[in-house]
């Protein structure tokens, strides 16, 4: 080998070493490329399209939470294969395959803190764990962190994200939707505000129960929310469904929604949410 090729060779491994795999974005709306370092910092925005991104609890806590003030609650444990199922794997195995990939126990987490000075309990569905879907450990975080807030004698509030039931625990899984239903009754007669925060997607089984229940419900924007899909419901009626339809913004103005708030913005909204619906106990 000549001098000339051991150098290019030497060069060429410098640069794969030093040059990082994560430099660019490429937004899912938009099709641009975006730098990471800006995209990141823009709390997962697109800064030329505003398309938001999903994101998980581990991302969206220190960005909602007052700084030090997040605490992360225990997962109430929960059979985790009570039908024994299997399809094309078991269903322990895409369980383990789920815990694996995100580093939670289950789809939903609680977390208790401050959001501008104010004290909640937040739960966090994270569509990265099975695309969110409710069985049986969702339904019973759902309930524990209810439970959570009327112990502080503080608001719940829940950042909805799901494909809908898990089809793996069957009946099980549809049971959680009434299960939900009772524990947000008890938080309404302790006189405390239950707050939805509606994140792309919101669908199925979770939006036919605890995510359209909330005394006030906001969206990010361009939020993908409904129950059935679009496809489905256009070969039901027969007729081609409008433009932006169960987006987020149609919802508002359609009076499903009270508000569409951008991420930046939803500590300071549900921190004066807060100070609105519970002024008595905050002032105590």
């Amino acid at each position: 080998m000549s001098w000339i090729h051991r150098v290019r060779n030497a060069i060429s491994s410098i640069a794969k070493r030093e040059t990082p795999d994560n430099l660019w974005h490429k937004c899912k709306a938009c099709n641009q490329m975006v730098f990471c370092k800006e995209w990141e910092e823009n709390l997962f925005v697109c800064p030329k399209c505003d398309h938001h991104d999903r994101i998980g609890a581990d991302k969206r806590i220190p960005m909602l939470f007052d700084p030090g003030s997040a605490e992360i609650l225990p997962s109430p444990r929960a059979p985790e294969d009570p039908l024994k199922f299997k399809d094309t794997k078991k269903y322990v195995d895409r369980i383990k395959a789920a815990r694996n990939a995100t580093g939670e126990h289950d789809a939903l987490i609680n977390v208790r803190g401050t959001i501008a000075k104010h004290r909640a309990v937040v739960g966090i569905q994270d569509f990265a764990f099975m695309g969110g879907s409710m069985g049986v450990g969702v339904g019973e975080a759902f309930v524990s962190g209810v439970e959570a807030a009327i112990a502080d004698a503080c608001p719940y509030i829940i950042f909805t994200a799901a494909g809908g039931a898990r089809m793996q625990e069957g009946i099980l899984s549809l049971m959680q939707m009434p299960k939900a239903t009772v524990a947000i009754a008890r938080l309404r007669r302790a006189g405390l505000p239950y707050i939805v925060v509606l994140t792309d997607p919101t669908t199925g089984g979770v939006t036919a129960s605890y995510a359209m229940l909330g005394d006030v419900q906001l969206a990010e924007p361009g939020a993908l929310i409904g129950f059935a899909g679009q496809r489905v419901i256009e070969n039901t009626i027969r007729e081609k469904l409008p433009d932006g339809f169960q987006r987020a913004e149609y919802l508002l103005d359609h009076g499903m929604l009270d508000m569409v708030v951008e991420r930046k913005d939803l500590r300071q909204r549900l921190g004066l949410l807060i100070d609105y619906l519970t002024p008595q106990r905050e002032a105590a």
